[in-house]
């Protein structure tokens, strides 16, 4: 809930995936939000990424992060979504071979947060925002088409 852990919260998850890639461990991160201008975010991607985490990112307004920057962002990928109307799903995805997951055994699959939050001033430091996680994968269905998540099997 912002304005208090949206921020902690999400750069714990990042800190997490590039643990886990520094580790060894496959992780990624996808993001689909308005905008992002959020440093203290930005740098933790950046971090990630240089960790050789996969950062997926749809944005749709302002986005101050500067993806393909090699020995910074080259494992950063941006795609601006241009139209008409504010797209309102912000969704998180999370996942490492060890990470948190959905459901039990080969049913299982990445943490993933919805909610009302931009990457913004605003909205993580003036404002009531929440993100809420997904813990059933039936309610995936519609993002793991939009996001081609590749659902991860135990070891």
């Amino acid at each position: 809930m912002a304005p208090r852990t949206v921020r902690t919260g999400l750069i714990q998850r990042i800190r997490r995936e590039e643990d886990a890639a520094r580790a060894g461990k496959e992780a990624w991160i996808k993001i689909k939000v308005n905008s992002i201008v959020d440093e203290k975010t930005i740098d933790a991607l950046y971090r990630a990424s240089q960790a050789g985490v996969k950062i997926d990112i749809v944005e749709r307004g302002i986005c101050a992060l500067k993806p393909g920057v090699p020995g910074l962002s080259e494992n950063i990928r941006v795609r601006s979504i241009l139209g008409r109307f504010l797209e309102h799903s912000r969704i998180y995805a999370f996942c490492n071979a060890d990470g948190p997951q959905i459901g039990e055994g080969p049913a299982s699959g990445p943490e993933v947060y919805i909610g009302s939050a931009d990457l913004m001033h605003r909205n993580l430091d003036r404002r009531v925002e929440a993100l809420v996680r997904v813990t059933a994968r039936s309610r995936l269905t519609g993002s793991s088409s939009t996001w081609t998540c590749r659902w991860p099997t135990p070891p």
